[in-house]
């Protein structure tokens, strides 16, 4: 397992970002696979399914000890591939230690609230594993291309100001380090598909009648205002990106590879962790031995 979890911190580390000033989105290719090709796809299927078995063991261990939990996030433009990463993933995972969110448009109670409040109530506990599909960031891109929406936000009018969105950076920041000093490891991922790839699987979408139903006319509708999101995309990586909160900008037009960086990413998450089951103390051992005698005795 030791050399499978090296494997999969090289294979994630490309795609790492935690220092936002280097990054552009520009030069992350979409179609990028490294040194992997199509051919390569059944390889690369049997590694995502060894990664889930090593998921499963890691997330073992996350459970029985009960200190840590792990935040995953996810972020893409319609069709980008989450619910498709997060259900492969995540598929040999204990379902007790995993909780999936996904955030859409927030309700009238939400919009009573501060724009982080409806994510705060599904922050995993100690031991889990928590997955937002979406998450507060969609305040500083969806709501960053259509700032109209703000208005729904009844905001005091004196806060709605030029740094709004330097101080939502600002308070994201703030937020996810006070969850990492809390115990809560925090991987975000932004799924890079590229507008061409997109637009095919729109087309499938109204194709297939199984996956007819996933179409939207607002997804067509936020294509035009493609160029608005790759650099509210950008600016958030940049000024969020952090050691403690990394963002992996992983290329989504191949989604079996977009899978496998994932699988990776969180892999090399919970082992950095350093998770172990819980030992016993001497009298826990005691009472060990003598259930076991007893066992033997056929009591």
């Amino acid at each position: 397992m030791k050399d499978f979890i090296r494997d999969a911190r090289r294979l994630a580390k490309p795609f790492r970002v935690t220092d936002g000033s280097r990054f552009r989105l520009r030069d992350v290719d979409p179609g990028e696979t490294l040194d992997l090709r199509a051919a390569d796809k059944p390889r690369a299927q049997a590694a995502l399914a060894r990664g889930i078995e090593v998921l499963a063991t890691l997330q073992g261990r996350l459970y029985a000890e009960g200190r840590w939990a792990v935040l995953l996030i996810f972020q893409a433009m319609d069709a980008g591939g989450k619910d498709g990463a997060i259900k492969h993933v995540m598929s040999g995972v204990n379902p007790q230690g995993c909780q999936v969110f996904s955030f859409k448009v927030p309700t009238s109670v939400d919009l009573g609230h501060d724009y982080l409040w409806r994510c705060m109530q599904c922050l995993p506990e100690r031991g889990r594993i928590g997955i937002f599909n979406r998450s507060y960031y969609e305040e500083t891109l969806v709501v960053r291309v259509h700032p109209e929406l703000l208005e729904r936000q009844r905001l005091p009018a004196g806060l709605v100001g030029k740094r709004i969105w330097e101080q939502r950076f600002e308070d994201i920041r703030h937020f996810e380090r006070y969850l990492t000093r809390n115990g809560v490891a925090i991987r975000k991922f932004f799924l890079h598909v590229s507008r061409g790839e997109q637009k095919q699987r729109f087309l499938e979408r109204l194709e297939d009648p199984d996956k007819s139903w996933k179409y939207s006319a607002a997804d067509v509708r936020e294509r035009g205002h493609w160029k608005a999101y790759m650099a509210a995309y950008e600016e958030t990586i940049r000024q969020t990106a952090s050691d403690y909160a990394p963002w992996y900008v992983v290329p989504a037009d191949n989604k079996w590879f977009t899978r496998v960086v994932v699988a990776a990413a969180t892999i090399e998450a919970l082992d950095s962790l350093d998770l172990r089951y819980p030992e016993m103390d001497p009298e826990q051992k005691k009472e060990l031995a003598a259930a076991r005698r007893a066992l033997a005795r056929g009591r």
